[in-house]
């Protein structure tokens, strides 16, 4: 037998052992690429926090918290995430999600939240735990929550703020030399994006030296159209002779949710100017007296159903500073004669 039949011979020998092994133990033979496959890993590429419902003392913080995973599946995971005080240190809350085992490729969200006082500011620490172990940790820190608009006065209707056009118009509509009749207008804007829902207007005319309120009105601002300014307008009866605060305040369901000043200077020697303070004036307090008792009127009207101003509970008829006076004189001359 030559060099090439012996060698020949010994690759098929070769060949024929290796189909017996391979038959006789299947598992002898795999994939080394199966052999070599990473063990499971999970990591945290981002993490983002959105406002949720807004309270009036606290408010929902939505957690989004973006894992990666990498290699073979990585079994009973969780995601820890806890809000603390950025001034105390103090936990405020503290919530797990449960995400299970980890299989997938590439990333994957996973939400969850927490609730927090609408005050000071806060450190959000997210902690990934696999099998009860951790395996990454993120820092989220967050300020301005008590800038949150709360959920119930959330509206986008709100007084025009312009430097020429004035939110709150008043003109005289008619007036005497007891009452005057005015014209109330004010300018709403939408500064939604979708069309707005009825509102309610409440305007108080506040008399300028005493604080009294002279008048009020309600009215119903309608729907506003996106980016539209509207004007609504009412009529009140005020005392002549007084200079005015106009307080406007926009209500919906009864929530505060803008207000505005204007004001009505009646008074030609006097003026007066949104949030100014100024010296004292003539005030007579008769004058805003409310007539509660109906169209009778009450038993110090005068024949026309206004107040008489000639006479008070006070005084006696037929007296005045000159019959003092001469009382006065007489007593000084009969004292005179009597020494």
């Amino acid at each position: 037998m030559d060099t090439r039949t012996a060698l020949l011979a010994a690759a098929a020998a070769l060949l024929v052992a290796s189909a017996v092994g391979a038959v006789a133990a299947p598992g002898a033979i795999s994939d080394p690429r199966e052999t070599n496959e990473p063990p499971g890993r999970i990591d945290v590429a981002g993490a983002t926090v959105a406002p949720g419902e807004v309270r009036g003392e606290t408010a929902e913080l939505r957690l989004g918290t973006d894992l990666r995973h990498r290699g073979s599946a990585v079994e009973n995971v969780t995601v820890r995430h806890r809000a603390i005080g950025a001034e105390s240190g103090l936990l405020v809350d503290e919530t797990t999600v449960d995400v299970g085992d980890v299989d997938f490729d590439g990333e994957r969200t996973v939400n969850g939240t927490v609730n927090v006082e609408r005050e000071g500011g806060y450190r959000i620490e997210t902690v990934v735990f696999a099998d009860g172990q951790r395996r990454e940790q993120q820092t989220t820190r967050v300020a301005g929550v008590a800038a949150l608009t709360p959920d119930y006065a959330d509206t986008q209707v709100g007084f025009t703020d312009g430097s020429v056009w004035p939110t709150v118009a008043v003109s005289v509509v008619e007036a005497d030399n007891e009452t005057a009749t005015l014209s109330a207008s004010v300018s709403v804007t939408n500064r939604g994006d979708e069309a707005s829902d009825d509102v309610d207007l409440r305007l108080y005319l506040r008399q300028a030296e005493s604080n009294v309120i002279a008048a009020e009105a309600t009215e119903t601002v309608g729907t506003v159209r996106p980016g539209r300014t509207d004007t609504v307008t009412t009529t009140v009866e005020v005392p002549a002779g007084y200079n005015y605060y106009v307080d406007a305040a926009l209500f919906d369901d009864d929530v505060l949710v803008d207000e505005t000043q204007g004001v009505a200077n009646l008074n030609p020697q006097e003026t007066i100017t949104a949030n100014e303070t100024v010296r004292d004036v003539q005030f007579s307090v008769e004058d805003f007296q409310r007539d509660e008792g109906g169209a009778g009127g009450d038993a110090s009207d005068g024949a026309d159903g206004a107040p008489d101003r000639g006479a008070s509970d006070g005084s006696t008829p037929g007296f005045g500073p000159l019959v003092a006076l001469v009382a006065l004189v007489v007593a000084a001359l009969t004292a005179r004669r009597r020494r």
